[in-house]
């Protein structure tokens, strides 16, 4: 499943006449005689192979004059996983849109955070995806769209804005073009028994299956600051800091997706909210290209089988977890959360939460600045480090988000005090979302090594671990599965 699968033509008919889901999200199948396009996975029956046509994004099968199909809903699949396994031009630019970078910053926006013209990124967008940024935002929008008008009583006019839509005419012809119904069709094919609570959404984040909900979960109630996250009747619930407000996200496993509800202050949010929620629990990823390359490796292989489909569980801000990363250091995880928890009630915006047990947003970048590091109760040299990483953040000088480039901020890291090769690493696997990121000096890894026959000094496990690549973020998930304390925040 490489760049560039739908112009295998063979392959993709293949998938589509085995209705097969692992490549939904990968390429989308259009219907000539229909003018539709649908998801591989589709459960009508497959046109002739002559009648289809296959595109590498929704955007470029709707530029192309194709309606959604109503049956299989592709612009509800999960996103490709090339956008978060790569770290070329296209991949961060896909990061950005998803984020909503075009939405509220254009183009140029785009453009500017990329550090390349427009015209580069069209013709970049284009080559691969079959759409502009214009067109890739305006699918996400129809998407967003949607959304609202099937889970909200929200009227028409308050949709299209916070969808995004410029005016009342463009949201009810995209919806249109889009999905071949008006927005009140649409609204009028929901189930009747559907409950709206206002103010709340509740949605299904779809995901490519096997996905094992303990790590992924495990981990964050494990290091759930109080005030900011929460684990609860089965549910994770965190607070969320917004480009037009704030909002609370609570996030519950099933079975084929993840059962969310969010609410927010801001409803322009909710596509932002989306992409934020699917990005920390991993769900775009394709476990089976991620399993079967660990299984080639007979130590790993036990591990995999024992429990497929384990994702690398992320972060909703990057700048949070950056400084969480440094308020771990050498200590344990209670004393992380202890550390983490008292900058929040000092330091973070209050958030009324409907349902009790959430108080704050994570402190801004903005508002550490201004911490006086005398009141922080942790080593001169490891305040040092912290200050420093605030300081950088605040006025620029490094900034971490969905389109940094993981080689080169992993160098700005390392080159700042108090910043070793784990600090680095952890903060490029979990906050700028590199799945090849590797953990050869953490004690969890060195000891599941250990036990397993592998090599535990980190120069001959990172040699070993070669065989692993690009994947080795998901090793370092598997290996700290076995041991009975798989948080490890001792290495800098």
């Amino acid at each position: 499943m490489q760049n560039g699968m739908h112009t295998d033509t063979e392959r993709c008919v293949r998938a589509v006449q085995s209705k097969d889901a692992r490549f939904d999200g990968w390429f989308f199948t259009a219907v000539l005689t229909t003018r539709i396009y649908c998801r591989p996975s589709c459960p009508v029956v497959p046109p002739k192979p002559e009648n289809m046509t296959f595109y590498p994004s929704a955007a470029a099968c709707q530029q192309a004059g194709f309606r959604a199909c109503k049956r299989c809903r592709p612009d509800t699949s999960p996103g490709s996983p090339e956008w978060n396994q790569r770290a070329d031009l296209v991949a961060r630019a896909m990061r950005l849109i998803a984020d909503g970078t075009v939405d509220r910053e254009g183009v140029p926006g785009l453009a500017a955070r990329l550090g390349y013209s427009t015209r580069q990124i069209e013709r970049q967008l284009l080559a691969e995806l079959g759409a502009g940024p214009l067109a890739l935002a305006r699918a996400q929008r129809a998407q967003t769209a949607r959304l609202l008008i099937e889970t909200t009583a929200l009227p028409m006019a308050e949709i299209a804005f916070a969808a995004g839509f410029s005016s009342i005419r463009t949201f009810n012809d995209t919806v249109r073009d889009v999905f071949a119904l008006s927005p009140s069709e649409l609204r009028n094919r929901r189930p009747k028994t559907t409950v709206l609570t206002p103010g709340t959404l509740t949605l299904r984040l779809p995901f490519r299956t096997p996905l094992n909900p303990d790590n992924l979960f495990g981990h964050l109630a494990a290091t759930a600051v109080p005030g900011v996250e929460e684990w609860r009747a089965g549910a994770y619930r965190r607070t969320l800091r917004l480009p037009y407000g704030h909002g609370i996200a609570s996030l519950t496993p099933r079975s084929d997706h993840i059962a969310c509800r969010l609410t927010l202050s801001d409803l322009r949010d909710l596509p932002v909210a989306i992409s934020r929620c699917r990005r920390m629990l991993d769900l775009d990823a394709d476990p089976v290209a991620v399993d079967d390359q660990l299984r080639t490796d007979p130590m790993l292989a036990p591990l995999v089988d024992k429990a497929p489909g384990r994702r690398v569980p992320r972060t909703v801000d990057e700048a949070e977890f950056a400084v969480r990363a440094v308020l771990g250091q050498q200590v344990s995880t209670a004393a992380a959360r202890t550390h983490a928890a008292r900058l929040v009630t000092a330091h973070g915006d209050p958030v009324d939460d409907p349902e009790g047990g959430l108080t704050h947003l994570f402190p801004s970048v903005e508002s550490l600045a201004a911490v006086n590091p005398e009141s922080l109760a942790m080593p001169q040299t490891r305040r040092t480090t912290f200050t420093t990483l605030i300081a950088q953040l605040a006025d620029g000088t490094l900034h971490l988000g969905v389109e940094s480039d993981w080689t080169e901020t992993r160098a700005q890291l390392l080159s700042l005090p108090g910043f070793g090769p784990w600090t680095a690493d952890v903060i490029a696997m979990r906050a700028l979302g590199d799945p090849d990121a590797f953990l050869p000096t953490d004690l969890g890894i060195r000891r599941a090594a250990q036990e397993l026959g592998l090599p535990s000094t980190p120069a001959a496990l990172t040699a070993r671990a070669a065989a692993w690549r690009p994947w080795r973020a998901y090793a370092v998930q598997y290996l700290w599965a076995t041991d009975s304390h798989p948080i490890n925040f001792l290495p800098v």
